[in-house]
């Protein structure tokens, strides 16, 4: 028996495929896991020995679409998101005032 190059003639089959959390070619099919986030455990998969894998993965990567809302907030002491003035002001309101006087 050779482990060597008449072994890897017979590699076809995929044993990874799309993990539906991560979206990474991590999911192993018979063990069911993905080795990147580990799905379908409720905790993604991190750990201390690696610390650029967990730079990657942290918070500040991606889109943060409510934690960017959260520090606009924070920076003006949680008194909420500034409203626009309605009614009068902008662009399109003085060039129709100007449009009217001459």
């Amino acid at each position: 028996m050779t482990k060597g190059t008449s072994s890897f003639g017979k590699r076809h089959n995929k044993t990874h495929t799309l993990c539906r959390r991560c979206g990474r070619s991590s999911y192993h099919i018979q063990k069911k896991k993905c080795s990147s986030c580990g799905y379908p455990n409720a905790k993604i998969r991190k750990y201390n020995w690696s610390v650029k894998a967990k730079r990657r993965k942290t918070t500040g990567t991606g889109r943060m679409r409510y934690l960017k809302i959260v520090h606009r907030v924070f920076r003006r002491g949680f008194k909420g998101l500034p409203v626009a003035a309605k009614g009068k002001g902008g662009k399109s309101a003085e060039k129709s005032s100007a449009a009217t006087s001459q």
